[in-house]
């Protein structure tokens, strides 16, 4: 792989782009949706409490639990330690003098995205934490790697004190709002995503300005701010970018296994207190930590994946996913609005987990289908055309033969 020289100011090119980095980022978009379209097709208190809403008995339960164990927490936790990443690799290579105000305009227009993206079509947006927490994290790219993985430490350990106090404190009152909503509660929030766009508006708009202030002082901040500063961190070590042995990654997936256990030890615990709001904080601690290590076992297990197969199928499908991330990322939004929500299909509150399980699938073949035809023709996804076009302020190439 041809190496950027340390004065330009140019996007990386797609010949340049690290395999392995991209089916990485290509897993993390796909795996997301198995947890976002809870959200995108059921009341949003699922996501804590699962049994509040639809059938959790026989094939139901199973598929909550493969979905729980495997991906709650999993890849939004790679999704943003990948993002952590991102921001050294974009800064690598420019032009010093310029690579600043290039990664602040590259930012704010992904606010504006975000923003977007949450008002206009679904209030579980993530792109908004990611940029104000890119900002934020610019300041840290010359870090030493051992102390950007402290820094993630401690920013996780943060809400684990934090919700740990507030349960030792205050017991099962602290979230039994949130755990057991009224009946009323869920059926409203059913009947508004079944209705027009402009009703669902009444719920949206609130609902992200929460996540994007509160939302993001007490949680996302921390847990995405600590997983971004192990990407970060798994950046310099090589880690994300094919420079360490096969040994190191076997120990990443060792790691992983570990967590799934930890995960798995949350269920039991959970279960034990017959989901009861009591066991809620603790609960959340399991998968807290354990989705950790899953995640860097996923990283792991790819990059071998990717030395084994460097030209097959499944790793160049993957990779096309991931080089269109972004793309990806808002299709999957506009699709399952547009199955579930009242200006679509209005199928909201209506599918079982199973089918569900089957919605992600049929996403996933459009996806990885359209992104590996959509780079036989284009360098970049629609929508990273668009990004890198604002960013440098010029119209950059688009079709392969440019």
């Amino acid at each position: 792989m041809t190496e950027p020289t340390a004065t330009t100011s140019e996007p990386t090119p797609p010949e340049e782009r690290i395999t392995s980095l991209d089916a990485i980022r290509g897993v993390a978009v796909l795996g997301i949706l198995v947890i976002n379209i809870r959200v995108f097709a059921m009341p949003e208190a699922v996501l804590l409490n699962p049994t509040v809403y639809g059938d959790f008995t026989g094939a139901n339960y199973w598929v909550w639990l493969v979905g729980h164990v495997f991906a709650q927490s999993k890849f939004i936790t790679l999704f943003s330690a990948l993002f952590g990443a991102g921001v050294l690799l974009f800064l690598d290579g420019k032009d010093p003098d310029r690579a600043t105000g290039l990664f602040r305009r590259r930012n704010a227009w992904l606010l504006v995205i975000g923003l977007a993206h949450a008002y206009l079509l679904w209030y579980g947006d993530v792109l908004v934490a990611y940029a104000l927490l890119g900002f934020f994290l610019l300041s840290f790219r010359d870090r030493d790697p051992a102390l950007l993985a402290r820094y993630g430490l401690l920013f996780l350990l943060a809400p684990f004190v934090s919700e740990l106090f507030a349960a030792l404190a205050q017991g099962p009152a602290v979230v039994a709002d949130q755990w057991q909503p009224a009946a009323a509660t869920l059926q409203q929030e059913v009947a508004t995503y079944r209705s027009g766009w402009l009703a669902q508006l009444g719920h949206r708009a609130p609902t992200a300005l929460r996540r994007q202030t509160t939302g993001l002082l007490g949680s996302t901040l921390w847990r995405a701010g600590g997983a971004m500063f192990f990407g970060m961190a798994l950046y310099r070590w090589g880690a994300l970018t094919g420079e360490r042995s096969n040994r190191f990654h076997w120990r990443l997936v060792a790691g992983g296994v570990v967590g799934l256990a930890i995960v798995l030890a949350g269920v039991w615990y959970i279960e034990a207190s017959d989901w009861a709001a009591g066991g809620a904080l603790y609960w959340l601690q399991f998968n807290h930590w354990g989705s950790l290590l899953v995640a860097g076992g996923y990283v792991g297990a790819i990059t071998l994946y990717c030395r084994w197969r460097p030209d097959g199928p499944v790793t160049r499908a993957l990779a096309a996913v991931g080089r269109t991330a972004l793309t990806n990322y808002l299709l999957q939004t506009v699709l399952a609005t547009t199955i579930f929500y009242g200006h679509g299909l209005g199928l909201f509150g209506s599918l079982s987990r199973v089918e569900l399980a089957g919605v992600v699938v049929a996403i996933w073949a459009v996806q990885i289908l359209l992104s590996v035809l959509w780079l036989r023709y284009f360098r970049f996804g629609p929508v990273e055309w668009c990004w890198r076009t604002l960013t440098y302020g010029e119209r950059q190439p688009f079709l392969r033969s440019s």
